[in-house]
């Protein structure tokens, strides 16, 4: 185990403040993996001393599918692949693209084009500068421009997720004299496209985009059963979760091999393609370095046979922390989350499963505290977890005063705090087998939200300035952290929880909702659907008229926390069956681009 910090910290903790969840105030929240009924048994001095006792309960978890052997086996030709990228005329491709979105007199949709192929390729923060410079110029007269239903779509989809503030008017164009969509439209089958990828870039209130994205859902499901099959294959991609929605890394790999496969006239668009290939394969080494590291971590730890009874997902919660900060240069933030997401899942196991109810209050009391002085009162197994969480989360702290001479444990402690409080309250309604309302469920799943743990680790590492204000933000709840907690919590929950009903649990959030408005668990279901796209408008709005003291990089890792969110849960609960993501790992980590 590495040195431990003895570092404590003395900060006052606030109660966080409560809000009704379809208020904009903070309140939303998420548990992030399913709750196994919680041991009734009384704590006795055994339990307390006694690493592993017969009357702990176990939620048989599946089991580890990524040995520590093949981890530290990734390794391929650096070199190779480092030399074949340097092959590649950089400089001169760059000044041609840069050239092309700077002319005036280029056709608009060739500029979209472009864009669009830059950033779903993986290469957007190479070009970025001059991607904001060529929308913001554009965006200028883009509402008084006639353009057929492709670019419209596409323009309108590219400006809002670059910052730029357009109208949703720019579509009464395309419809009837009714208010509908002219049945015109559907025979254009990339327009189509293009405009359901457009309403997903919606506010809230705007009823024009409501109504494309039901149009459009409605007629591509249509088109599915008719058209050619690499239509359809294309269409159902783009229903069963829209651009908006998705992991950059597993869009770039994607969009990578299609534009391979197609003959395309652009020789510049060819050209990106292939240097996508290189710099995918490039990142993934960093990724292949920094999974090494974090498995070398894991194994000095030590706790993995120590604490049997936990979940062992180091892969799976290194794909959280590369989803949340995909960027290379940013390893010493990835493998910060990768290691919030590892304690996460011990110490929600130890909630869940493993803990009693007085073991659970110590605990608890032991992280408000930050002092290993109490370590003595804890049982053998919370020795162990606390003064592991203890160590790390100092050394993250010592890593950010070294890189922004700022102390950031204060803000660590507190999420960590905040989280354990909610888990505790989570645990008491399993023990008492009682059932909250939806508001308490949806209340307290904020305070347990980890993905607030994770985006309070990431602010610190990529904000190039702490200010006061951004600070003040995490003390209040902002939206920027309660809105992607909010979607983790619900795809979850949509992942959960038929196997948390058939557990007996109490406190899920389509079961709850379901009770509190008298539906069926479909209709419940279909509501916190809903609700997930609701949080998404609010994010979509913060991001383009950005009013907050964050940064546009942090602002977008929080994006992308809720992106991961969705894909890890999309097939199921990605944490606790971890086949469900392995294609996935395989394609961010593991297998190169050919």
């Amino acid at each position: 185990m590495n040195h431990i910090l003895f570092m404590q910290v003395q900060t006052p903790t606030p109660t966080p403040t409560i809000f009704s969840p379809l208020s904009k105030g903070p309140g939303y929240g998420h548990k992030i993996f399913p709750r196994p009924n919680m041991s009734t048994a009384t704590a006795t001095p055994e339990t307390l001393s006694s690493p592993t006792v017969d009357s702990r309960r176990t939620a048989n978890y599946k089991p580890n599918i990524w040995n520590s052997e093949f981890l530290e086996s990734l390794k391929r030709d650096q070199m190779d692949v480092q030399d074949k990228y340097e092959k590649i005329d950089k400089e001169t491709l760059s000044f041609e693209v840069k050239n092309m979105m700077a002319d005036e007199d280029l056709e608009l949709m060739v500029v979209f084009q472009l864009i669009d192929s830059i950033q779903r390729l993986g290469l957007g923060i190479d070009f970025d500068s001059d991607i904001k410079r060529s929308l913001r110029r554009i965006a200028c007269n883009f509402g008084d421009l006639k353009l057929h239903l492709h670019a419209t779509a596409l323009g309108f989809r590219l400006l809002r997720q670059n910052g730029n503030m357009v109208s949703q008017d720019v579509f009464k164009q395309f419809m009837s004299e009714e208010g509908k969509f002219k049945l015109s439209l559907c025979n254009d089958i990339d327009g189509m496209i293009s405009l359901y990828e457009a309403s997903y870039v919606a506010y809230e209130e705007e009823h024009l985009l409501e109504e494309a994205k039901a149009f459009t859902s409605k007629h591509l499901a249509h088109l599915c059963l008719n058209e050619h099959k690499l239509i359809a294959n294309q269409v159902n991609r783009t229903l069963d979760l829209p651009l908006r929605y998705r992991m950059p890394r597993l869009e770039a790999r994607h969009y990578i091999e299609a534009s391979s496969t197609k003959n395309d006239s652009n020789t510049k668009v060819v050209a990106l393609c292939e240097l996508a290939k290189l710099d995918f394969n490039m990142t993934q080494l960093i990724y292949q370095e920094d999974l090494q590291d974090m498995t070398r971590w894991w194994k000095e730890l030590g706790l993995s046979n120590k604490l049997s009874f936990a979940r062992d997902r180091l892969m799976e919660c290194f794909f959280w922390g590369t989803g949340t900060t995909p960027r290379a240069e940013l390893s010493y933030c990835r493998k910060a989350l990768t290691k919030v997401c590892k304690f996460i899942t011990i110490i929600d196991d130890i909630y869940d499963v493993y803990g009693h109810m007085h073991e659970l209050e110590l605990f608890t009391n032991a992280v408000e505290r930050w002092d290993v002085n109490v370590v003595d009162d804890l049982p053998y197994y919370m020795k162990l977890t606390f003064l592991a969480l203890y160590n790390t989360v100092n050394e993250i702290g010592y890593e950010v005063l070294k890189q922004k001479g700022y102390n950031c444990v204060p803000f660590l402690k507190k999420a960590w705090e905040d989280v354990l409080k909610s888990f505790l309250v989570e645990a008491k309604w399993c023990h008492y087998k009682q059932t909250p309302t939806f508001e308490e469920y949806i209340n307290n799943g904020w305070v347990s939200a980890s993905g607030v743990v994770a985006l309070t680790h990431a602010f610190f590492f990529v904000s190039q300035d702490i200010t006061p204000e951004a600070l003040d933000c995490f003390k209040n709840n902002h939206d920027i952290l309660r809105l992607p907690s909010m979607v983790f919590r619900l795809s979850n929950d949509l992942a959960t929880y038929e196997d948390e009903i058939e557990r007996g649990e109490t406190a899920n959030a389509i079961s709850c909702y379901a009770k509190k408005a008298g539906v069926s668990l479909e209709d419940s279901r279909e509501h916190i659907s809903k609700m997930i796209d609701e949080s998404w408008k609010r994010l979509n709005e913060i991001q383009v008229d950005n009013k907050t003291p964050f940064s546009d990089d942090f602002i977008e890792t929080a994006l992308n926390l809720a992106r991961t969110s969705q894909c890890a849960y999309q097939q199921g609960d990605g944490h606790g069956s971890p086949e469900l993501i392995k294609k996935h790992i395989l394609s961010i980590f593991v297998d190169p681009i050919k």
